[in-house]
């Protein structure tokens, strides 16, 4: 009876742990994304996300590698960085931008959407969305 008690405990346990993983598994992650919207908040939490006209890709790659046809420095920086690296551990992605601001950028999925949320004083985010 106690082992049967203590069985139903660790499957109780395992199936309680957050979702937090699921979303950010390496299947969730891998592939092509394209920019659809941004949010540049003026400094006091208003900012919305807005739909804008753009071409830009971001590419998730198993090895942990990010690839794009633009730059990772955009849009603090002319500095042309077209890949980096990421980290499934701690949600983040490496530019090796000089700017400090772009020089990691964390990301997250909300809603099947990937939004990379830059270091900035107002608040300036990136919402792309799944090509394949």
């Amino acid at each position: 009876m106690k082992k049967n008690i203590l069985l139903l405990l660790c499957i109780g346990i395992l199936f309680s742990c957050s979702n937090e993983e699921e979303k950010l598994s390496e299947s969730t992650v891998i592939g092509t994304w394209k920019l659809i919207e941004v949010n540049a908040d003026p400094g006091d939490g208003s900012g919305t996300f807005r739909a804008i006209e753009s071409n830009k890709t971001i590419e998730f790659k198993r090895n942990g590698i990010i690839t794009t046809n633009s730059s990772l420095c955009d849009p603090y920086s002319e500095e042309i960085k077209s890949s980096g690296s990421y980290s499934l551990a701690n949600n983040s992605i490496t530019t090796n931008c000089q700017n400090p601001n772009i020089a990691t950028i964390s990301f997250e999925l909300k809603d099947e959407y990937l939004i990379l949320n830059f270091i900035s004083n107002e608040g300036y985010s990136q919402k792309f969305k799944r090509v394949n």
